[in-house]
């Protein structure tokens, strides 16, 4: 199938009709939607295969194959947030950098780039990118801090893509919310990670659980993702300042993109803001793909939306969905977030709780009981951080990514997710990765009535309103399954409210679009 131009004309299609094979075109933006003409990235490509990894466990042990046996002419891109060459991928403790030097060693070539933030500093995560940077240098790979950020900005995106010379059916990219680092690799039980965080807040615990979904693509879009990678490398090879980095040199020339893998059709996006001194050479004028797949997606819903995030929060996120809920009676909403945020931090807690409380009170007015706010807790009562960035609408469309919902994410740092649309007659893909997830909160075998919707929600509700009952009554006879329990309002202060909504604005939720065409809509 060949890749989507975006500038066609296009077709309406009934999601409820069978002629799913269509469906990418009105649910992906076209390439003038994106809204970034400098890109070499294509509107989206159809042809691949997707598979969900929830939570870290899962994700790292495909991560530790695709590693395996390279060789001369094979190619890694590695993207991080924050990135640890100690943190262990599988049961026996192999660590992440061993095995990228390892695949060093045998002739494959790895290349990393790792955010640093401006003003300069040095957090313990930046001293772990500087430890990745020196080992793969060491071992010969070329690496990089990167950043080419806004003030109190970051590079979230968090990627790797493997390119296999002789073997290009077996070309893979991952993208998500998952870096490798402490407290990452954790499975269903949501027990933890024996390597720890530092600076994780106290009610997580000694161990603290930690879910989360990275997405594994073979196919076509391989290359998109690896473009992705390409425009920031060769932007700062020729933007960034000598001083702060030593040049790696180019990359090697690109292979064409991977053969047809499977059925589903890919939509990479990405958040740039607007940079000055000097603009971002592929995104001048930034990128705000991910907000705007958001707002067309959004605008398509009619049955139920369906979202894991970190936040939830921001005036221009809420407001999205909240005219969702406004434009169809019927419409649900289910969202699954954390019981606080992962530090302890006045300032942050004050912030998160006051933009938290006004997105839930927004979308509560909108949707009324058809809206739901859940958080996790494991099997010994302890919250689970919820880092996931999923979304799944109508069971046709479904994102993940770095992205969070709020408008960081979504306008002032660099972000890349992907949307998926299943080609086959029975679209699949979205439901399956929703009952998937639904399955591991529930802490179920069986999933028989998770399928639909309507019957999955009303097990969700049950299993929030069992646990709460069991909590209201001392923890009186046996623990009712499952992880889900209801995620309450945060409390109103009206002396925090006088200085987080400033705060918020200014430095913890920045916009970074340019001030023309800012509102509180994603346009």
């Amino acid at each position: 199938m060949p890749d989507g131009t975006g500038e066609s004309e296009e077709p309406e299609v009934d999601p409820n009709r069978g002629d799913l094979g269509l469906l990418r075109a009105p649910w992906f933006l076209t390439e003038g939607e994106r809204g970034n003409r400098h890109t070499s990235l294509n509107a989206w490509s159809s042809g691949n295969l997707v598979h969900s990894l929830i939570d870290g466990r899962e994700y790292f042990e495909r991560v530790a194959s695709a590693l395996d046996g390279l060789r001369t002419g094979d190619q890694v891109y590695f993207a991080a947030w924050a990135g640890d060459p100690h943190e262990g991928l599988t049961v026996d403790g192999s660590e992440i950098g061993k095995l990228m030097c390892r695949a060093l060693d045998a002739g494959a070539s790895v290349h990393g780039l790792f955010w640093a933030p401006m003003p300069r500093g040095k957090p313990d995560y930046v001293k772990e990118n500087e430890r990745f940077i020196e080992l793969l240098r060491a071992h010969g790979g070329s690496a990089l801090l990167d950043r080419r950020v806004r003030l109190f900005g970051s590079h979230h995106q968090k990627f790797l893509v493997i390119r296999r010379r002789d073997a290009p059916e077996e070309d893979v990219a991952f993208l998500g919310g998952i870096d490798p680092s402490p407290s990452r690799r954790d499975d269903g039980t949501h027990r933890g990670d024996s390597q720890v965080q530092d600076d994780i807040a106290e009610a997580y615990g000694d161990r603290p659980p930690w879910h989360d979904l990275q997405l594994a693509v073979s196919g076509p879009a391989v290359a998109e993702v690896e473009t992705c990678f390409r425009e920031r490398w060769d932007d700062v090879r020729q933007a960034q300042p000598s001083t702060w980095h030593r040049d790696p040199g180019a990359l090697p020339a690109q292979d064409p993109p991977p053969p047809v893998a499977g059925p589903h059709a890919v939509q990479v996006l990405r958040t740039y803001p607007k940079k000055k001194g000097p603009p971002y050479r592929f995104a001048p004028e930034g990128e705000y793909s991910i907000a705007r797949a958001y707002a067309k997606a959004l605008a398509r819903a009619q049955h139920f939306i369906y979202v894991e995030d970190q936040f939830l929060w921001s005036p221009m996120v809420a407001d999205a969905f909240a005219e969702a809920l406004r434009r169809v009676p019927e419409l649900r909403l289910v969202a699954v977030l954390p019981h606080q945020p992962d530090q302890d931090d006045r300032v942050l807690r004050a912030v998160n709780d006051l933009n938290q409380r006004r997105a839930m009170d927004l979308l509560r007015e909108a949707g009324g009981s058809r809206v739901d706010f859940l958080e996790l807790v494991n099997g010994d009562d302890v919250p689970i951080f919820v880092h996931s960035k999923v979304c799944v609408i109508d069971d046709v469309w479904a994102t993940a990514g770095s992205a969070n919902l709020n408008r960081r994410s979504w306008t002032y740092d660099s972000e890349l997710s992907a949307a998926v649309v299943d080609e086959t007659p029975d679209g699949s893909f979205a439901r399956g990765l929703r009952v998937r997830l639904w399955r591991e909160h529930l802490q179920r075998a069986d999933d028989t009535d998770l399928a639909d919707v309507d019957t999955g929600i009303a097990a969700l509700r049950k299993a929030a309103d069992e646990l709460e009952r069991w909590y209201a009554s001392g923890r009186v006879g046996p623990r009712p399954p499952g992880h889900v329990r209801r995620h309450p309002r945060p409390r109103d202060s009206a002396v925090t409210g006088a200085w987080a909504a400033p705060v918020s604005r200014l430095v913890v939720d920045p916009d970074g679009r340019p001030r023309t065409p800012r509102s509180r809509n994603v346009s």
